[in-house]
C-alpha cells in the first residue's frame, strides 16, 4: 500500500540519449521514450527516479542531446510537489564530486518534485584531465544527482546514501562503470568495500545499481554475482540490454537482481527483441514489489533466423536459379513479419509506424547470398531500418574434440576462494606446452615471454614483449659468435635449441633476464618522455630564435647546455644514425665548450646496433680488437658532405676541449652555425 512509510521508486537504465540522433527516422527515439519514463514518474508520484547508467549514448553527446534531456528533466522533474523522505547520510562523502554537495531538491534556488539519482555508465563516462562527463553538466546544472563515482584505481569504498521516509529506511549503494577486467581484479583482491551504517544495521533496505557485464565474456570480462556482499537485499543491474525486470533471487547470496535493459533497440539482436519495461519498486521495511510497466514508445522490434539447409526440399544449392528462390522465400518471410509489427502496433498508437526488421539467413551448404542493397529496395518507405533487413552468415562448424587443446574453461572455472587465480603467464605456459609443433617456441623461452605478457598486461608496459625479444636474440646472437658455430642452418638451429634449453634450466639466470629486459623497457618510455618534453621545449625556443632573429649567444649558458643533454637523449632514444648525429652536430659546433656538453659517452658493447636475423648477425660478424674496459671513452662524430665520416676517440674527462673542425661545415651559412641550428638538419 502506498502510505507514509512506503518509498516509490522508478528503476530504468540504458536510456542512450542521442542514439542515431541524425537518422530522419529513428532520431527522436530515444528522446520520446526518455519522455514517456519521466511522465509514468510523474504520474504514479514517485518519490524519486533511479537510473542505471548509460543515460547519454555518447561520451560528448552534441547540443541538441543535451538541449532536450534538459528540456524533459526540466518539464516532469521540477514542481510544487514536495518531496516526502530525508537523507541521513554525510552528502559532502555521497557528492563529494560536485560543487554543490548535497541532493539537488535541498538547493534553496531550486524546486524539485521529483529527484533522479544516476550513476554513469561506459557509454557516458567520465573522460579528460578533470574526469568529467555528462552527468556533471546535468548535476551542476541541478537536475540530476550523480552519485557512485569512483577516483581511486587501487581500493574502492562504496559509500551508500541513507534514506529514510516514515519508518522505512534505505541505504542506496551506487558503482559507476569500471573497465570489467581491472574491476573483476580489484574484487579477487578484495580491495572493494561496502560500508555499512553502524547503527541497527539490519533494520535497512540495502539497494545496489552497477553498471557492469552481468553476462560471461570471457575469462575476467564480467563481474560474477558471487562477488557481491551477501547484506544486499536487491541490485539493479544496468549495461544489459535484454529485459529481464523482474527480480531473480541469486541462490548462493540470496539477494535478488533486476535487470531492466535498454529502452531502446541499439543493435539488432536476440536480446533487444524482447518486450522493453521500467519498473516501479515499492519499498516498506525489509519488503518489496516490483510492479513492471511496458513502455508503449518503443519502435516495434520483429526477428527471425532461417536456416537454408534445413530446406533441402525448397533449395538445391546445384539449382542455377536457387538464389531467385532464395529470395523469393526472405520476401515472403519479411512480409509476414511487417503484417505482425503491424498488428501489435495497432494496439497501441503511441508506437512509431515503421517498425524494425531483421531477418538473419544462414546460408552454409554450399548457397551464394544475393545482393541485399537491392533486395532493401523494396521496403525503403515501410521498414526504419532498410540497409539491416537481411544478415547473411555462416554458422561454424564444431571441430573434433582434441585431447590436446588447451580447456580454457576449467581453468576460468577455479573458485577464488581458494586463492589462486588464474594469471597470463600461466595461460602463455600452458598454451605453448599444449601447442603443435610448428607453432612452439624455437628461440625465446615460455616463462620469459608469459611474464612479459603480464607486464604488459598488468602495468601497462607496451615495450615490454619487445624489449624481451630484443633481449634475448641478443643474448643468442652472442652466444653464436662466441661457440663459432659454422655458418649452416642445420647447426645454428641446434645450437640455438641447446642453448634455450639450458636458459630453461637455470630459472635463476631466466629471472634476470627478465628483469633487465622490463628495465629497459621502462627506460625506453622515460627517454620517450624526456624527448616529448625536449622536443616541445625546444620548438618555444626555436620559434622565439626564428622570431626576433637573435643568436643563441643571447641565451644564458645554462639554457644551451640543457637544449644540448635533451638532444643528446632524444637523439640516443630514437635510435639514428652516425651521419643523423653528425649533421646535427655540424650545426651545433660553433664553440668547443658546447662540443664538449653534447658530447656522448658510450660504453663498448659487443651487441649488434640494429634487429636482424641470426643468419645475419653471423654473416656479417668479424674479429674486432677488443677495447680496453678499463677506461670511459666518449666519440665525437663530425660528418662533412662526403660520404667519409671522421671518428676521434678520446678518454672523457671534466670540461676538456676537443677541437672540431671548421671546414666541415659547407652547406650550413656563418650565421646558422653560430646560432647553433641546422634548418637543412633532418632534426
Amino acid at each position: 500500500r502506498d502510505d507514509e512509510d512506503t518509498f516509490k521508486i522508478l528503476i530504468a537504465t540504458d536510456i542512450h540519449l542521442g542514439y542515431l540522433e541524425k537518422d530522419p527516422v529513428r532520431g527522436s527515439d530515444t528522446f520520446v521514450t526518455f519522455n514517456e519514463i519521466l511522465d509514468h514518474a510523474q504520474k504514479n508520484e514517485v518519490d524519486f527516479v533511479l537510473l542505471g547508467g548509460d543515460l547519454f549514448h555518447d561520451n560528448k553527446p552534441s547540443r541538441k542531446t543535451v538541449h532536450t534531456c534538459l528540456e524533459s528533466l526540466r518539464k516532469y522533474c521540477m514542481g510544487d510537489r514536495p518531496v516526502q523522505f530525508e537523507i541521513l547520510s554525510d552528502q559532502a562523502v555521497n557528492f563529494h564530486k560536485s560543487k554543490f554537495p548535497w541532493v539537488n531538491y535541498q538547493d534553496g534556488n531550486l524546486n524539485i518534485s521529483i529527484p533522479v539519482f544516476s550513476i554513469h555508465g561506459n557509454h557516458d563516462d567520465p573522460t579528460g584531465a578533470d574526469a568529467l562527463c555528462a552527468l556533471d553538466i546535468l548535476s551542476c546544472a541541478g537536475l540530476l544527482n550523480h552519485f557512485g563515482y569512483s577516483t581511486s584505481v587501487e581500493k574502492i569504498d562504496i559509500n551508500p546514501i541513507l534514506l529514510r521516509k516514515g519508518r522505512t529506511q534505505i541505504a542506496l549503494y551506487g558503482l559507476g562503470a569500471i573497465p570489467d577486467e581491472r574491476l573483476y581484479r580489484m574484487f579477487v583482491n578484495k580491495q572493494v568495500t561496502m560500508l555499512r551504517p553502524k547503527e541497527d544495521e539490519d533494520s535497512w533496505f540495502n539497494l545496489f545499481v552497477i553498471h557492469q557485464n552481468r553476462s560471461k565474456h570471457g575469462a575476467t570480462n564480467y563481474i560474477p554475482e558471487q562477488f557481491l556482499d551477501d547484506f544486499i537485499n536487491l541490485v539493479v543491474w544496468g549495461h544489459e540490454h535484454e529485459c529481464k525486470i523482474a527480480p531473480c533471487q541469486n541462490e548462493q547470496q540470496r539477494f535478488y537482481v533486476s535487470q531492466p535493459g535498454s529502452s531502446v533497440v541499439t543493435s539488432l539482436s536476440p536480446g533487444e527483441a524482447v518486450k522493453k519495461h521500467i519498473g516501479l519498486l515499492h519499498v516498506k521495511g525489509k519488503k518489496m514489489k516490483m510492479q513492471k510497466i511496458a513502455l508503449e514508445t518503443v519502435r516495434t522490434f520483429q526477428m527471425e533466423d532461417i536456416v537454408l539447409a534445413d530446406h533441402p526440399d525448397l533449395f538445391n544449392p546445384d539449382n542455377p536459379k536457387v538464389t531467385q528462390a532464395i529470395q523469393a522465400f526472405c520476401m515472403e518471410k519479411v512480409e509476414l513479419m511487417l503484417d505482425n509489427a503491424e498488428r501489435e502496433r495497432l494496439g497501441n498508437p503511441r508506437q512509431p509506424e515503421k517498425p524494425l526488421i531483421r531477418l538473419r539467413v544462414d546460408y552454409a551448404g554450399g548457397f551464394e547470398p544475393f545482393s541485399v542493397h537491392r533486395f532493401s529496395q523494396k521496403y525503403i518507405d515501410r521498414v526504419a531500418n532498410p540497409k539491416d533487413i537481411i544478415h547473411f552468415f555462416r554458422r561454424r562448424e564444431q571441430k573434433g574434440k582434441n585431447d590436446n587443446d588447451l580447456n580454457f574453461g576449467k581453468l576460468v572455472r577455479r573458485p577464488a576462494s581458494e586463492g589462486t587465480t588464474l594469471r597470463v603467464e600461466d595461460l602463455v605456459k600452458q598454451y605453448f606446452q599444449t601447442a603443435e609443433k610448428k607453432v612452439q617456441l624455437s628461440l625465446l623461452t615460455e616463462r620469459g615471454m608469459g611474464e612479459a605478457v603480464q607486464e604488459f598486461v598488468d602495468k601497462e608496459e607496451k615495450d615490454a614483449i619487445e624489449e624481451l625479444v630484443k633481449f634475448q636474440l641478443e643474448k643468442t646472437q652472442r652466444f653464436l659468435k662466441e661457440r663459432r658455430t659454422d655458418a649452416e642452418e642445420e647447426k645454428i638451429d641446434e645450437e640455438v635449441r641447446k642453448f634455450r634449453e639450458s636458459r630453461k634450466k637455470n630459472t635463476e639466470e631466466e629471472d634476470e633476464e627478465v628483469r633487465e629486459a622490463m628495465t629497459r623497457a621502462r627506460a625506453l618510455r622515460s627517454e620517450d618522455a624526456v624527448l616529448v618534453e625536449a622536443s616541445s621545449d625546444e620548438e618555444l625556443m626555436d620559434t622565439g630564435t626564428r622570431g626576433t632573429g637573435d643568436s643563441d649567444d643571447a641565451l644564458p649558458g645554462t639554457m644551451r647546455q640543457g637544449r644540448g643533454r635533451a638532444r643528446g637523449r632524444a637523439r640516443g632514444a630514437r635510435g639514428q644514425n652516425a651521419t643523423a648525429r653528425g649533421s646535427s652536430r655540424r650545426g651545433r659546433g660553433s664553440t668547443s665548450q658546447e662540443s664538449a656538453t653534447s658530447s656522448r659517452t658510450y660504453k663498448p658493447v659487443s651487441v649488434p646496433a640494429k634487429n636482424m636475423s641470426i643468419m645475419d648477425a653471423f654473416k656479417s660478424f668479424k674479429p674486432q680488437a677488443s677495447l680496453n674496459s678499463s677506461k670511459s671513452y666518449s666519440e665525437d662524430i663530425i660528418d662533412d658532405d662526403s660520404d667519409m665520416e671522421e671518428v676521434s676517440v678520446v678518454p672523457s674527462k671534466v670540461n676538456q676541449r676537443l677541437s672540431t673542425t671548421p671546414s666541415v661545415s659547407k652547406r650550413g651559412s656563418q650565421s646558422q652555425t653560430s646560432r647553433g641550428v641546422d634548418f637543412e638538419s633532418d632534426e
